[in-house]
């Protein structure tokens, strides 16, 4: 949500500053902009919608200067027009921001009475004006900020750059996360590493309440009481090559490609390669005692928690709690002394997850999380991580992150039940030389690419769809329904299949297509018996099985993918990937954007 870029340079920015706005789509924006310092003056140049269109103003209207900063917006305060769009200014002063000033209408009223007009219905115009108002008392632009962040209320992500000074750019977090890269003889703000990664290697993530002043060489540091503080600089291994869409049409579809191998870059992490057992890292929770486990997510890292709860409780026979991480802190849940809570994050900056995550500290729960960034917010306030493997996510609908997830929290779930003595070493065994084998029937799951687009035609004409799914797969069918509501806009929805008869049966006819998820096992007679009742209702199924559930299930299904058979518990990993397929492919049809579907963003770091 929101993407911050900032250079203090010694040669033209312009390029550098559009590149690194390109690699910030994947995180949701509706508008575009930037600014430089061009003979100590600050020019602006900013485009409503795609960055491509940022693109063409700047061919027509080119910036120069070696200092600047750019944005991509996810609207927040205002509509998402170029008026509001970022970056904001005035003569002395311009500003990027990511996050929310939740006292702006205050500030403003002040401001406005002391004769300062605002031209935006943004909040970060308030900050701009603030800035200002202290820069004319003759404060100096470090004197000026830090005044301006003791009065400002909410969580926010800063990067500013100063008329006249071609020698400092200063940002600050608090709440979203900002990141300070060292160059050779430039320095560079950026909101993660992979706006920086062809710029730097060499990254310092700013901690909570922290600022930073650049100048050419160096950051000086600052924490939330203007201390000078040292926080360390580390190496990044993420590169502009590795976020290229090779010879795929869209980065969702590469990244659904890329699946098979991410798992098993995951799955070598935590299994021993000689005895195949699950050998996790040293965790500061004792499993064999542990009284519960609280697991708090949002979007799809929610569902990836969903499964893990069946998991843990059948299989290891522990107890689960589980909240979307929005919902949450404000119920105010009493968590039982001994406790452990785990959480789930692609980025490690939702926001509502870290809340949820400093709530459960409070609460003295013992902190894990699962993140595919080890130097994100959530990971460095968690006591253990456990990484997932997945390198970076560009769509903004989440494929690889999700099953590099389920892929950690099978792991966790093996080593849990075997400290908790509910698996004999037999199925423990069995279990674990299950998981080894995903990621070859994973590649074995693409094969049916073809099938899935031509049956995508009969999903595209829908006006809703239903998806079904029993024990660990009804996570997987609200997963469903999720990508095909993000990507297609077509309307959705996951059913726990034995609750159709409570209510969703009344809308299934022949123009509802019915998605079910019923691999071979112990529920499969039960979700069958749901198949007959929507067919003889006329609706349209598409059953994901496998080679016994299709020979149990008979001709009825207007169209069926065979999936590999294997134990139910890997199923979930496996029945995600023709999910995902089905809601590109149908995407794909409807003409929508793939990548970066409407109004949604990637990391969402407001509340």
């Amino acid at each position: 949500m929101c993407g911050i870029i900032g250079i203090l340079g010694a040669k033209p920015v312009q390029p550098l500053l559009l590149d690194a706005l390109r690699r910030l789509e994947y995180r949701g924006y509706d508008s575009a902009g930037m600014a430089t310092l061009v003979d100590g003056r600050i020019e602006r140049r900013r485009a409503e919608g795609k960055i491509s269109r940022l693109a063409e103003l700047l061919e027509r209207q080119p910036l120069a200067g070696t200092v600047g900063i750019g944005h991509t917006r996810w609207a927040t305060h205002g509509r998402p027009n170029e008026i509001n769009a970022h970056p904001h200014a005035g003569e002395r002063v311009a500003v990027v921001h990511n996050g929310i000033i939740e006292n702006f209408r205050e500030l403003r009223e002040e401001l406005e009475a002391a004769g300062y007009l605002f031209e935006t219905e943004t909040d970060t115009e308030a900050v701009v004006h603030l800035i200002d108002s202290y820069l004319a008392r003759q404060m100096g632009p470090e004197q000026a900020v830090a005044a301006v962040l003791g009065r400002l209320e909410g969580a926010f992500a800063l990067a500013i750059i100063f008329a006249g000074r071609h020698d400092v750019m200063i940002g600050a977090r608090r709440g979203s996360p900002l990141a300070v890269g060292y160059g050779e003889g430039e320095m560079f703000l950026g909101s993660d590493a992979l706006a920086l990664a062809p710029l730097t290697s060499r990254i310092c993530y700013l901690e909570e309440g922290d600022w930073a002043v650049l100048d050419g060489t160096t950051a000086r540091i600052f924490d939330r009481d203007n201390n000078p503080v040292e926080r360390p600089v580390t190496q990044t291994a993420l590169s502009g090559a590795l976020i290229g869409k090779g010879q795929y049409r869209h980065f969702m579809l590469k990244e659904i490609y890329e699946q098979p191998a991410v798992i098993g870059d995951t799955l070598r992490t935590f299994v021993n390669p000689q005895s195949r057992a699950i050998a996790l890292p040293e965790l500061p929770v004792d499993f064999a005692t542990l009284p519960r486990l609280t697991i708090s997510a949002c979007g799809t890292a929610f569902y990836a928690g969903l499964v893990a709860k069946y998991w843990l409780e059948s299989v290891a026979r522990l107890p689960v709690e589980i909240d979307v991480a929005s919902e949450f802190r404000y119920r105010e849940a009493p968590l039982p002394e001994g406790g452990a809570a785990l959480f789930i994050s692609q980025s490690g900056e939702t926001i509502d997850t870290l809340a949820a995550l400093r709530y459960a500290k409070e609460q003295g729960q013992t902190i894990l999380s699962i993140v595919n960034q080890p130097e994100s917010v959530i990971a460095r306030e968690s006591d253990a991580v456990l990484p997932t493997l997945a390198g970076p996510e560009i769509g903004v609908a989440s494929t690889k992150a999700f099953t590099t997830q389920l892929t950690v929290l099978a792991c966790l779930t093996l080593a849990a039940a075997r400290a908790r003595g509910a698996l004999d070493e037999k199925r423990a065994a069995a279990l674990s030389a299950a998981l080894t084998e995903v990621p070859a029937h994973a590649a074995e799951v693409l094969n049916h690419d073809e099938a899935i687009e031509a049956m995508a035609h009969g999903i595209a004409e829908a006006r809703d769809v239903l998806y079904l799914g029993r024990g660990p797969m009804f996570p997987i069918a609200l997963e469903g329904a999720l990508k095909l509501k993000e990507i297609s806009y077509i309307h959705a929805e996951g059913y726990a299949a034995g609750e159709m008869k409570h209510g969703p049966i009344a809308l299934i006819d022949e123009g509802v297509p019915v998605i079910v998820c019923a691999p071979s096992g112990p529920l499969f007679d039960k979700s069958a018996a749901n198949v007959q009742e929507v067919m003889a209702r006329g609706g349209s199924v598409l059953l994901l099985t496998d080679a016994g559930g299709r020979r149990r299930i008979g001709k009825g299904p207007k169209w069926t993918i065979e999936l590999p058979a294997v134990d139910p518990f890997v199923a979930p990993l496996l029945y995600a990937i023709p999910v995902q397929l089905l809601a590109y492919h149908t995407a794909v049809l409807k003409g929508t954007d793939v990548d970066q579907p409407r109004n949604l963003a990637k990391s969402v770091t407001v509340e």
